[in-house]
């Protein structure tokens, strides 16, 4: 990977981030990330799921998940066959090593953002972001360059997203 600072290595790593993944966001070569407040009203994700967006996040809960459980939540960030959170995001989880440095720094994270906030963001971030490389964990439909195994699928579970958004909740110190 390249330093933050270069940008043609920075959109050629989102690109080989793309192809890693098993469900691509929209095109990553679609120009800078423009911020666009997301639209409130309904997010269709899962097939015959709609929860409801308003203002900048998903004030409740998924459908059929507890409490999130923030240590479960930790090991689903930490691991690298379930979210790949740390392929373009670094954490405070010292003992993985090699951590991205495409996407902000989850450190401070609960801090910056309220739960609702990170759920509309770990569900579809592009509704926050259009031209974001980060999948859309409880999506299925609108994506492009889906395998023909995950079509249909969801990335994580609500309750796997409720486990991350407790754990992120939890860092509330900004990063050094």
């Amino acid at each position: 990977m390249t330093a933050r600072g270069s940008s043609g290595g920075r959109v050629a790593s989102a690109l080989a981030l793309a192809a890693l993944l098993p469900c691509a966001a929209k095109s990553a070569a679609a120009g800078p990330a423009a911020q666009a407040a997301p639209a409130s009203g309904d997010l269709r994700v899962a097939t015959a799921t709609t929860l409801l967006v308003t203002a900048d996040g998903i004030a409740s809960p998924l459908p059929g998940a507890a409490a999130g459980d923030a240590a479960r939540g930790r090991a689903i960030v930490a691991n690298r066959q379930l979210g790949l959170c740390l392929l373009c995001h670094t954490g405070p989880i010292p003992e993985e090593r090699f951590q991205g440095n495409l996407a902000p720094d989850l450190q401070g994270a609960g801090q910056r953002w309220t739960a609702a906030q990170l759920r509309l963001r770990i569900v579809d971030a592009s509704r926050v972001n259009p031209a974001t490389i980060m999948p859309a964990y409880y999506k299925t439909e609108g994506l492009t360059r889906v395998a023909a195994s995950y079509q249909g699928k969801t990335i994580l579970t609500t309750q796997q997203i409720e486990d991350v958004v407790a754990w992120l909740q939890t860092l509330k110190e900004p990063a050094p």
